[in-house]
C-alpha cells in the first residue's frame, strides 16, 4: 500500500535534508551507530527511497564529510572577503567559524577517530584531508618561519586539540582560546 502523507521534494532539497539529518545523527552517535531507518524516518522517506538518493551508507558517510567541505570553504571565502590572508588570519576565522558549528566540529571529531581504522568508509577521505590540509598550512607558513610543514602541523595538532576541549566544556570561548593560545605559535 502506497503512502500518501509523504512530501515530494525536487531531489537536490531532498538530498540536502538527507544530509542535514544523517550529520546530526553521525555527531550524535557516530558513523557506526547510525541507522540508514533513523535517516530515512526523519525524512519522511523509505530506506529504499533514501538509498536512491545516497546509494549505500559509506556514500551517505562521504556526501555528508564533502558537502561539509564545500560550506566551509564558502564560509571562510565569505568571512576573508576574497582578501589572501595571513595564517594567523586563515587560523582565526577558521576557528571562528567552527565555533558557530559545535555539532559539526563534534561530527568531525567522532568520524576523525573512527576513522582511523583502514576499514572505516571514511579512512581514505581523512588521510587525503589531512594531507590537503597540511599542504595548505605549509604553503601559508613558509612566509613565517623556515621550517614551515613543522608549524603547520603544530597548528593543526592545536586546533584539534583545543576543539575537543571546548566541546567537552560548554561555555568555553573557543575564539578567545585559540587567540590566547595561539599567539606564541603564530607570528
Amino acid at each position: 500500500m502506497a503512502r500518501h502523507d509523504r512530501t515530494r521534494l525536487p531531489a537536490a532539497e531532498r538530498r540536502r535534508q538527507i544530509i542535514a539529518a544523517a550529520t546530526r545523527l553521525v555527531a550524535e552517535r557516530g558513523f557506526w551507530g547510525l541507522s540508514m531507518q533513523d535517516v530515512a524516518a526523519d525524512c519522511g522517506l523509505t530506506v529504499p527511497g533514501l538509498l536512491h538518493h545516497v546509494g549505500s551508507k559509506d556514500g551517505l558517510l562521504i556526501a555528508i564529510l564533502e558537502h561539509r567541505d564545500a560550506e566551509d570553504a564558502r564560509a571562510l571565502s565569505t568571512l576573508l572577503a576574497g582578501t589572501a590572508p595571513t595564517l594567523a588570519e586563515l587560523c582565526a576565522a577558521l576557528v571562528r567559524r567552527n565555533a558557530g558549528q559545535p555539532e559539526i566540529v563534534r561530527l568531525f571529531a567522532v568520524l576523525q577517530a573512527e576513522s582511523l581504522a583502514p576499514d572505516h568508509p571514511a579512512h581514505d577521505y581523512f588521510v587525503a584531508r589531512q594531507q590537503r590540509i597540511l599542504e595548505d598550512l605549509t604553503a601559508l607558513a613558509k612566509d613565517v618561519t623556515d621550517a614551515p610543514e613543522t608549524l603547520a602541523r603544530r597548528i593543526i595538532a592545536l586546533m584539534d586539540g583545543l576543539q575537543l576541549q571546548w566541546l567537552r566544556s560548554p561555555g568555553t570561548d573557543l575564539p578567545q582560546l585559540w587567540s590566547a593560545t595561539a599567539g606564541s605559535l603564530l607570528p
